[in-house]
């Protein structure tokens, strides 16, 4: 008796952790194509507002520096949502909104120098 209640026990997690196998790649799959429709809603929107050369140069930059590139876009698709761009962009106006970017992102740089007060040589050259 005991024999077939851990066995049924058994079947009955292993029939859970199944369900739950299932469901984590449900969500992992949902995931992946959540990411591939916003991936296609950016896309659909740069095309909308770059003209061909300025697309070109954008994924250009994207092969080179992803970040910069992913900043640009963002800040692309935000102008396009509020309305503030009046057509397509050409690859001057996307020279200079790349320029506006850099800026903002720039990060400054210092150098400090800390000087340690070490013996001096002719300090001992005296004493003799």
């Amino acid at each position: 008796m005991a024999d077939e209640e851990l066995e049924a026990i058994r079947r009955q997690r292993m029939s859970e952790l199944q369900a739950k196998q299932g469901d984590a790649s449900n969500n992992q799959q949902q995931g992946e194509e959540a990411k591939q429709r916003e991936t296609d809603m950016r896309n659909t929107i740069l095309a909308q507002v770059l003209d061909q050369s300025a697309r070109a140069r954008l994924n250009n930059l994207a092969l080179v520096k992803p970040d910069k590139a992913n900043a640009v876009e963002n800040y692309l698709i935000q102008m396009a949502r509020f309305g503030k761009l009046g057509g397509k962009i050409s690859e001057s106006g996307l020279i200079e909104i790349l320029e506006k970017v850099c800026q903002q992102t720039e990060k400054k740089m210092t150098v400090t120098f800390n000087r340690r007060k070490v013996m001096d040589s002719d300090d001992e050259d005296d004493d003799d």
